[in-house]
């Protein structure tokens, strides 16, 4: 079981389960961690930044995506 650096609740992931680069979240906080290490297990937080950047990628290649669809 991973605790959750924000608020200590347990996120309910396996520790052996993960990989790095991994996103996992706090049922409880909503907070999105990445998998840094799995050996020893380390979390670091997704800041909205990154999240929203990505959400921009996504929207980019829908859009291409639909462009090509003539």
């Amino acid at each position: 079981m991973i605790v959750c650096p924000e608020c200590e609740s347990d996120i309910d992931v396996e520790e052996d389960e993960v990989e790095e680069g991994e996103i996992v979240s706090c049922a409880e906080c909503g907070t999105d961690f990445e998998v840094v290490t799995t050996e020893p297990l380390e979390l670091t937080k997704v800041e909205e930044e990154d999240k929203d950047e990505d959400e921009e990628a996504d929207d980019k290649k829908k859009e291409e995506s639909e462009d090509g669809d003539y």
